[in-house]
């Protein structure tokens, strides 16, 4: 559990440190908590990387993730809960266990900002919402409203034409802060309307969204939708720097932002910044990549020092012969395959398709093929389907599950018995060998980002499984409680996997609760019921809801 340098954070700045302290022959860590590649990855084109004619961000981040692996960098998907910065031995202390270092690189990036209107908290997930990839499907033929201007809200504003009926783009002052060509684009656009000078004041309704109010020019006007599908309100009005790890430790600006000097070393020695959570005048992938390798450079100065002075023996590392994967899962990118967004709308093959038509690449079944090898129990998968569409695509996913490994049966059932005519299908059920349920199901085809949410099920249902806090373990093994979960998650959406992979986690600990997880693309019902506007949604027991991502000691604190 020790590491030369830790870096903290999978964004483009973590990831270039990463390269360069690889290799120059250390030993690094990157820990991440949600997906690989940072915010740049929900971008669906990046025209401006010097060398780089096009590409999107998740290309471009993967191809640096397999970089810094290849030096032997490793990773981890995992939460940092608490830092001790103090003394030459750093401690990151994770949901995932504890882990030292020399130097530690924070490069924990920025979170979206909220701007204060009334009804904005109220209205969260509920028709105000913060990311297009995410939730932009939910305002299908529906009016939006798109509040900034910076480029994150022009590029968000045009792809939110793909749903919405019209978008309204309020910019505060008189013109776009984003290049030209980007203003020009939502200026240009045939569904965009745009209002400068104009700011948004109150948001309401009676469980939906029904009406706000704007101040356009020093004059009130309100907005009403036509009918009664409601509208949404989409907020980019910057971002908040992520320091809650860090804020009582070191030196921060007014705004929260770390201060660094010109090597990105932070107010302690040892500790380096890079990336959006650095003080600093422009905020780009070609910044961030700039931050990351001054950090490491200045860090491997720093590192040797500290071997000199404690006399430590420099362990050699070993530059790997293929890919990497942590605890037995899939790496982040492949729950993408690496594409754009658009493609990440594919609700299936997105996955990690090749173009034989199969449903994983020939990459992707060979980092599987590695995770079923070390499952210690046979499992069984029970498709329940119908004639619809997503059941024949569940069908062909089974089949070629099945088809991978001897470990996993699948079991294919088209009638519906008795028992089970609240089942919502197609629904794939997690079984033992035997085929006794083991608590949990997903309600559509696992494709997208929730791929790694089913393998990492797999590998907790048949053994080892993930490591978990033993504390945490018992206190769930010791509910009593009957709880029931349903967790509703979008394929593209980033922030779903880690709910998702709790709730399966703890419905397969304890045979009090159970856990279905149902990609809203199908169950459209299931939305209407809850007012689901935003992913993922957890409703416990069909009645309290709850938005956002959550980890297990918290899923098991509202339980």
């Amino acid at each position: 559990m020790f590491y030369d340098s830790i870096i903290i954070g999978g964004g483009p700045a973590g990831l270039t440190a990463a390269i360069y302290l690889a290799r120059a022959r250390y030993r690094v860590l990157v820990i991440e908590k949600e997906k690989i590649g940072g915010q740049i990855t929900i971008t669906s084109e990046v025209v401006n990387y010097p060398g780089i004619l096009r590409t999107d961000g998740n290309q471009l981040t993967e191809n640096m993730r397999k970089q810094a692996e290849y030096f032997g960098a490793e990773f981890k998907i995992a939460e940092v809960k608490e830092l001790d910065l103090d003394g030459d031995m750093k401690s990151v202390i994770t949901d995932r266990g504890t882990f030292q270092g020399l130097g530690i690189v924070l490069a924990t990036g920025a979170s979206p900002r909220r701007i204060g209107f009334k009804g904005e908290m109220e209205f969260m997930c509920r028709g105000v919402a913060y990311c297009a990839t995410c939730d932009g499907e939910f305002f299908t033929g529906k009016d939006v409203f798109v509040i900034g201007g910076g480029f994150a809200a022009a590029e968000e504003a045009v792809f939110l034409t793909r749903y919405a009926r019209k978008v309204y783009v309020c910019v505060r002052s008189g013109q776009f802060r984003c290049a030209p060509s980007a203003a020009e684009e939502v200026l240009s656009h045939p569904d965009i309307e745009v209002h400068f000078h104009t700011q948004i004041r109150e948001a309401g309704g009676n469980g939906r969204l029904e009406y706000a109010l704007l101040e356009e020019n020093g004059k009130e006007w309100r907005y009403e939708p036509d009918d009664e599908e409601g509208f949404g309100i989409f907020i980019f009005a910057g971002y908040e720097p992520s320091n809650a790890l860090f804020k009582d430790k070191l030196a921060l600006t007014e705004s929260g932002h770390l201060i660094t000097d010109m090597d990105q070393k932070t107010s302690m020695d040892g500790v380096y910044g890079a990336g959006d959570i650095c003080e600093k005048n422009l905020r780009q992938v070609v910044t961030a990549v700039s931050d990351g390798a001054v950090a490491a450079a200045s860090l491997e100065k720093y590192i040797s020092s500290q071997y000199e002075k404690l006399h430590l023996e420099k362990q050699e590392i070993k530059a790997p012969a293929g890919e990497r994967t942590d605890q037995g899962g899939l790496t982040e990118t492949d729950q993408s395959g690496g594409k754009g967004r658009e493609q990440g709308r594919e609700k299936i093959r997105q996955t990690a398709g090749d173009q034989d038509g199969r449903f994983l690449s020939a990459e992707v079944r060979q980092q599987f093929a590695a995770v079923t090898e070390r499952l210690e129990r046979n499992i069984t998968l029970e498709f329940c389907l119908d004639g619809s569409s997503v059941s024949q695509e569940a069908e062909l996913f089974g089949k070629e599950l099945a088809e991978s490994t001897p470990k996993i049966t699948c079991v294919f059932k088209r009638e519906r018995e008795e028992s089970e005519q609240t089942t919502e299908y197609p629904s794939i059920r997690f079984c033992d060998e035997n085929g006794e349920y083991l608590g949990t199901a997903f309600h559509g085809v696992p494709g997208g980002h929730e791929f790694n949410s089913f393998v990492i099920a797999l590998y907790n249902a048949a053994g080892p499984g993930q490591s978990i806090d033993p504390e945490e373990l018992k206190h769930i093994r010791s509910f009593e409680k009957e709880r029931h979960i349903q967790v509703a998650v979008s394929l593209s959406c980033t922030m779903c996997p880690e709910l998702v992979m709790a709730v399966q986690r703890i419905a397969l600990e304890t045979p009090n609760v159970t856990a279905d997880i149902y990609d809203m693309a199908h169950f459209p019902e299931l939305r209407e019921k809850y007012q689901i506007m935003s992913v993922p949604c957890m409703i416990i027991d069909g009645k309290d809801v709850y938005f956002g991502k959550k980890g297990i000691r918290e899923v098991m604190e509202l339980l």
